[in-house]
């Protein structure tokens, strides 16, 4: 398998939502390839819990954050540079997934502020110094199928998730002709402790369908090494091509003037099941 050059021992990743789940297995990724670890999250005792788990090792710095305040980054800028020098690898990874109703605007505050701003922000404050460097340097954003595929129940997620695609689609084509390579990272069902309960209480059982974080960090490393900027993950329950043919089916309400989430909707339901079951790609 290729290995994308910035896994290079000495350089160094700053990961936000580093604390659990994806961001602490893909930290765990970087210094497995001997890399220089900022993991950065906002929640001081996960955060004290990921340190430990690297055996104190003096390439491991933690930085306690709120990645949707601007001013904090700028701080965690200088801090993570006096300590390492440039950063090489930039994972915007952190995330909430809270749940509300149309009405209540400061749910879909919070999930902006964190989710979008939480990217905006990391991208503006180290793309100048990974612009910078003549040697190949990575941004990595997390996003989501539900920013693609847009199911019911929750807007604001989806919506943040949403944009973060359409935000990392215009990073990789201004970044095309630089060191800098971009990669959406799209996970499948994944027991983490925003969405299995993984986190403090160390309960919970992962399902059968879910995937491990480490198997998400696998798939990155593998897609990064193929130079891939989309990178979605499968899991045990949807396969690669059932990702794409539900894609598919969404992009197709908009070119056939189908109602919106029309694979949601009663008279659509069944003929989108069957038009996937007869696709082949």
């Amino acid at each position: 398998m290729p290995i994308h050059p910035v896994f290079k021992a000495g350089n160094t990743a700053l990961i936000t939502g580093a604390a659990s789940g994806i961001g602490l297995a893909v930290a765990k990724l970087c210094h497995k390839h001997g890399m220089n670890l900022a993991l950065v999250d906002r929640n001081t005792e996960t955060l004290s819990q990921a340190h430990g788990q690297f055996d104190n090792a003096p390439n491991v710095r933690t930085f306690p954050m709120d990645v949707s305040k601007l001013d904090e980054w700028s701080d965690i800028r200088i801090k993570v540079e006096m300590d390492f020098g440039q950063v090489n690898f930039l994972m915007l990874n952190a995330g909430i997934g809270l749940k509300s109703g149309w009405e209540d605007v400061e749910y879909f505050h919070k999930i902006m502020d964190t989710n979008l701003f939480g990217v905006i922000n990391g991208i503006s404050t180290f793309l100048p110094s990974l612009r910078s460097q003549s040697h190949p340097t990575s941004i990595i954003i997390t996003g989501s199928k539900q920013g693609i595929t847009n199911p019911p129940s929750n807007p604001a997620y989806n919506a943040s998730k949403a944009a973060i695609k359409s935000l990392a689609e215009h990073l990789s084509f201004d970044l095309r002709q630089t060191p800098t390579s971009v990669h959406l990272l799209v996970p499948g069902w994944t027991f983490t402790g925003m969405t299995g309960g993984l986190v403090g209480k160390g309960k919970g059982e992962k399902p059968e369908g879910a995937w491990w974080p480490e198997q998400v960090a696998g798939w990155l490393e593998r897609g990064m090494g193929e130079g891939k900027f989309y990178v979605v993950c499968p899991d045990n329950d949807v396969s690669e091509e059932m990702d794409k043919k539900r894609m598919l089916w969404g992009v197709g309400d908009v070119v056939y003037g189908r109602p919106p989430l029309s694979r949601w909707r009663d008279g659509y339901r069944d003929d989108a099941e069957e038009w996937m079951k007869r696709l082949e790609i």
